[in-house]
């Protein structure tokens, strides 16, 4: 690997190799914390490329799919269709919205799974591909992507707010800002309307760093993982470290897959959840 390559001192110390392989391919240069200009070009790739990938099975299943006995993948889709299905039945009542919740949920759920399942490519491996095409910086796992995973969660608020509006009515809705939750009283009213502003910016906020924060500290331990396999590689000593590589990697990875698909569970369930109090009235 790459990890440590040159440990005699001719190459990227262990830290210059980290901060190389958290290094977004941007558009142009940040000159601010927070700049809308520059985008994070590898994790649009990755998430449309997922998100398309995603589609086009889900497509695959739908269309082939026939009421006799189904085929391993047909029966896969539709254990998870309905696992979906029955969560959003017990948190969203409404048939009605559940025809796009249900949807947006299984949607959510597969798309989430497969950009965490990047996690589990070498870390060297499409960098490295990268880099023989001219790309120097490319990170592939777009959930370890802050701007992604709030965008994600900014996307899931503002189906909220529709729903609220929908559901109650834009007077309604209004009405419950300022009366919930401790009651309609007017001089009750600047602190319902904080409290309420404080709930919608904390259910966001919350929702996209859950998981953008452990997608991002699972990509830093596969770093580490992989430095102790280069450190090896490359200074011929050590056997601990070989065996530390191997052994620390394959626990790792295990565990990994239940991290990958619990994150993508827990995000599903959170947009049910804020859906379904969309729907609730105070």
């Amino acid at each position: 690997m790459a990890a440590a390559e040159h440990a005699a001192g001719s190459g990227p110390t262990a830290g210059e190799y980290i901060i190389h392989h958290l290094t977004h391919l941007q558009n142009q240069k940040q000159t601010a914390i927070v700049d809308f200009s520059v985008f994070n070009i590898d994790s649009i790739f990755y998430a449309v490329l997922l998100g398309v990938v995603g589609s086009f099975f889900l497509w695959r299943a739908a269309k082939s799919a026939t009421s006799g006995v189904p085929g391993r993948f047909q029966a896969a889709v539709e254990m998870l269709v309905e696992m979906v299905d029955s969560q959003a039945k017990g948190i969203v009542h409404s048939a009605q919205s559940r025809k796009l919740v249900s949807p947006l949920a299984l949607t959510v759920f597969v798309w989430i799974l497969l950009m965490n399942s990047m996690d589990f490519l070498p870390v060297d491996l499409l960098p490295k591909i990268g880099e023989m095409m001219g790309i120097h910086y490319m990170r592939v796992v777009p959930t370890a992507d802050l701007s992604v995973t709030m965008g994600l969660s900014v996307s899931v608020l503002l189906i909220c707010l529709y729903y609220n509006v929908k559901i109650k009515g834009f007077g309604g809705w209004v009405h419950e800002l300022f009366s919930a939750p401790f009651g309609d009283k007017f001089y009750l009213y600047p602190v319902n309307f904080l409290m309420q502003m404080i709930e919608f910016v904390a259910k966001t906020v919350s929702h996209g760093m859950r998981l953008f924060g452990n997608m991002y500290a699972g990509e830093l331990i596969f770093m580490l993982i992989a430095l102790m396999g280069g450190a090896f590689a490359f200074t011929g000593t050590g056997i601990a470290l070989f065996l530390g590589h191997i052994v620390a990697g394959t626990v790792w990875a295990i565990f990994h897959i239940l991290i990958v698909a619990l994150q993508a569970f827990v995000f599903m369930m959170l947009t049910l959840v804020y859906l379904g109090q969309a729907h609730d009235a105070h």
